[in-house]
């Protein structure tokens, strides 16, 4: 009881984002406009005019602003293949394996599965068959492979096809807005300092604000990315992690090296940019969402 009880609940999480569903690309411009205020305050207001001033200044302001559109171009190019990449959707027709008709597909609990073969999960809302790792979406009203989780800030969900790019979001937002909140700082701390402050009250204001979002978006995406990280060393997705059964091992847990390739692929170039290299598409098909390798001795444990 207590374990359905729990479960319900993990779900009632999930729900809660249905209310949510008004708000559209609202969050879309949001992230733009947290980006603005940021870009004003870094570039024109405090680093942009410091490059005329010669010296280890102007080292200083160029190594910064280097590194900070840097950011901001995987920032903004992670961010945009996440909102734009559908999460993977089943496909027509599909139908199990034979494996996978022995019910050796998805060790989840699951109420709903197929009346004609009830080790097959199925889909009563898409009234069809459901992948291993498959979930329906509320928010979106259909089925994702191998589904993380629905998203509000990307206005998508988080499955197997924009999974390594949501990571990488994560990534470097938060080193964008740790270097944010570094180079800012000590504008911010002159704030309660007795000496006089050069700007006008808009660009104090501005730099003022852009450290505090930046601050908090910091410590905020790094707790995400922890959590993220810790599940992607383990080959569970948000859900499954609520999901699984506490007891036993996890059937897809390959270990850390082959888990870590089975979300960014085995290509060490495209690891950290939101792409595949045509040769990983074609070997690892566990990147398209529907076949997942798992450990052969799993049923015999």
């Amino acid at each position: 009881i207590m374990h359905r009880s729990g479960t319900a609940m993990a779900w009632n999480v999930f729900k809660f984002c249905t209310a949510l569903r008004g708000v559209g690309s609202i969050m879309i411009l949001l992230v733009l406009g947290v980006v603005g205020v940021t870009y004003y305050a870094v570039v024109l207001t405090n680093y942009g005019p410091a490059l005329s001033q010669g010296g280890f200044d102007s080292f200083t302001a160029l190594t910064i602003l280097l590194l900070f559109h840097f950011l901001l171009a995987m920032l903004l190019w992670s961010y945009f293949s996440v909102v734009f990449t559908d999460p993977g959707s089943v496909p027509p027709n599909w139908r199990p394996s034979t494996d996978e008709e022995r019910g050796e597909s998805d060790p989840l609990n699951s109420l709903e599965f197929d009346n004609s073969n009830p080790r097959v999960r199925f889909c009563r809302k898409c009234n069809q068959p459901k992948p291993p790792r498959c979930h329906h979406c509320s928010v979106c009203g259909r089925c994702v492979l191998k589904m993380d989780h629905h998203c509000v800030w990307v206005v998508n969900c988080v499955g197997a096809l924009n999974y390594k790019y949501f990571l990488l979001f994560l990534f470097y937002t938060f080193l964008e807005t740790t270097l944010v909140t570094l180079v800012l700082m000590p504008h911010f701390i002159a704030f309660f300092s007795d000496e006089e402050i050069p700007g006008t009250p808009g660009t104090l204001a501005t730099t003022f604000l852009a450290f505090v979002l930046n601050l908090a978006f910091a410590l905020s995406v790094m707790g995400f990315l922890i959590m993220h990280i810790s599940l992607v060393a383990g080959n569970t997705t948000t859900i499954e992690a609520y999901e699984k059964k506490t007891s036993g091992k996890w059937r897809y847990d390959l270990g850390r090296k082959k888990n870590f390739e089975q979300v960014f692929g085995m290509d060490k170039r495209y690891w950290f940019i939101p792409g595949y290299s045509e040769e990983d598409l074609r070997r690892m098909p566990e990147l398209q969402g529907l076949e997942y390798p798992s450990k052969p001795d799993f049923d015999s444990q």
